[in-house]
């Protein structure tokens, strides 16, 4: 357990809870004067408007929103109470609710669009509530930034209920009642049947492909705001996850590489240049058309949508690909967000020239964009990936850039004399 930071003998009265949590806001943003300002604490807006939409569209939260627009939004007009729905990262995706409170919100930046993590704004129900996975309430003085005194808020984890991983955040902010006895009680339910109601619209998408395979009808049109996007994993792993419809399915490496040309390429590829991004140079065009075969078997059984199409190769719709998820984040400065999706080198052992070189970009571009446009915080975050664990100059700056008296400094210090010794 690390030792109490020395400015919380201040604050004596702090609750437990609250205490672990201002003791974690000051590991990360206490100045070397003392507690951070108001305007240093200042939510960021991670996304603008048109991405927002997007990613709201394709987020699986978009899902529960009728219900909780049911269950909470509508009662809370007039009431001085905001409704927010954020992401598993502290991100919020919607702020719906009474129409003066929604303005007050602004000026402290509660709005869409805005990071709420603990790690950038310090003590907050949402943020908190994400940090320890369980309903949290932070009222007035407890929350970290001065500037949200005035405030009280509760949140809820909302689970995945497949995997029992956090989806996100649902919260009450507003004056006191925001932390009233009831409303605890109140969130709590509303996501509960916000949970049974994405528990039941799983089960109706997997009845649903269930009877595609049987009919043999894999081309048939897709519902129209599906609650999976299909995905491939092959970030830090060499035997790719493949996401599709809910369910996971782990390719061999070479299925793995030929999935991640295909995705990365929508608009087909010859055997010929399948080929030369798989295989080592000279090999025949044999080795790629028995390898689909096998692959389209495997497919065909466990997912059937993802049926690749010939002449040229092709898949019959988008895959995402989280490598090309980290390089799209980084081109739009979102660097925290690229690094909560990368896991690691790309295939790490594969030989194949395109994996290869989708390696090397990613690692590079990702270094350059953490090295000369990150925060203190995400640099560090950074540092722990095993490929920065000898890089210098990376240790190097991350020395530049934290403050003389912040208590990460030693270790920094003490990595980078042990790399130049």
């Amino acid at each position: 357990m690390s030792p109490t930071h020395p400015l919380l003998a201040g604050f004596p009265a702090l609750r437990p809870l609250v205490r672990e949590s201002w003791q974690r806001s000051l590991q990360a943003l206490a100045t070397p004067d003392g507690l951070a300002t108001a305007e240093r604490l200042a939510p960021p807006v991670v996304w603008e408007s048109r991405e927002l939409a997007e990613f709201r569209r394709d987020h699986p939260l978009a899902a529960i929103m009728p219900v909780i627009t049911k269950l909470l939004v509508e009662p809370s007009h007039d009431t001085g109470l905001l409704v927010a729905v954020g992401d598993e990262h502290g991100r919020l995706l919607w702020v719906e609710g009474d129409s003066a409170a929604r303005r007050n919100g602004e000026q402290i930046n509660f709005a869409t669009g805005a990071d709420w993590s603990e790690t950038v704004v310090g003590t907050s129900a949402p943020g908190t509530a994400l940090v320890l996975g369980k309903s949290v309430q932070i009222m007035g003085e407890e929350h970290f930034n001065p500037a949200v005194h005035s405030w009280s808020c509760t949140a809820v984890p909302l689970h995945d209920p497949d995997s029992g991983s956090i989806l996100g955040i649902v919260d009450i902010t507003g004056g006191p009642e925001a932390v009233g006895a009831n409303t605890l009680s109140l969130v709590q339910a509303s996501v509960a049947a916000a949970e049974a109601q994405l528990r039941i619209q799983r089960l109706e998408l997997r009845a649903e492909e269930s009877r595609r395979r049987t009919s043999h009808s894999a081309r048939t049109a897709a519902p129209n705001k599906p609650l999976y996007r299909d995905s491939l994993q092959i970030l830090g792993r060499d035997q790719g996850l493949l996401h599709v419809a809910g369910e996971a399915v782990t390719l061999s490496e070479r299925h793995t590489e030929i999935m991640a040309m295909l995705a990365l390429h929508p608009d087909g590829l010859t055997a010929e240049e399948l080929t030369d991004k798989v295989y080592p140079e000279g090999t025949s065009l044999t080795s790629i058309r028995a390898e689909m075969v096998r692959l389209r078997k495997l497919l065909q059984a466990a997912a059937p949508t993802l049926l690749p199409e010939s002449r040229p190769y092709r898949l019959p719709r988008a895959l995402v690909v989280d490598a090309e998820q980290v390089r799209n984040y980084l081109d739009r400065g979102a660097h925290r967000l690229a690094l909560n999706i990368y896991r690691g080198e790309v295939m790490p052992r594969s030989l194949a020239s395109a994996i290869v070189t989708i390696r090397n970009r990613v690692a590079i571009q990702l270094r350059e964009a953490i090295l000369n446009d990150a925060s203190p915080d995400v640099l560090l975050a950074y540092l722990r990936l095993p490929e920065a664990a000898d890089d210098v100059e990376a240790w190097r700056t991350a020395l530049h850039l934290l403050p003389p008296r912040s208590p990460r400094r030693s270790a920094v210090v003490a990595h980078v004399e042990a790399l130049e010794s």
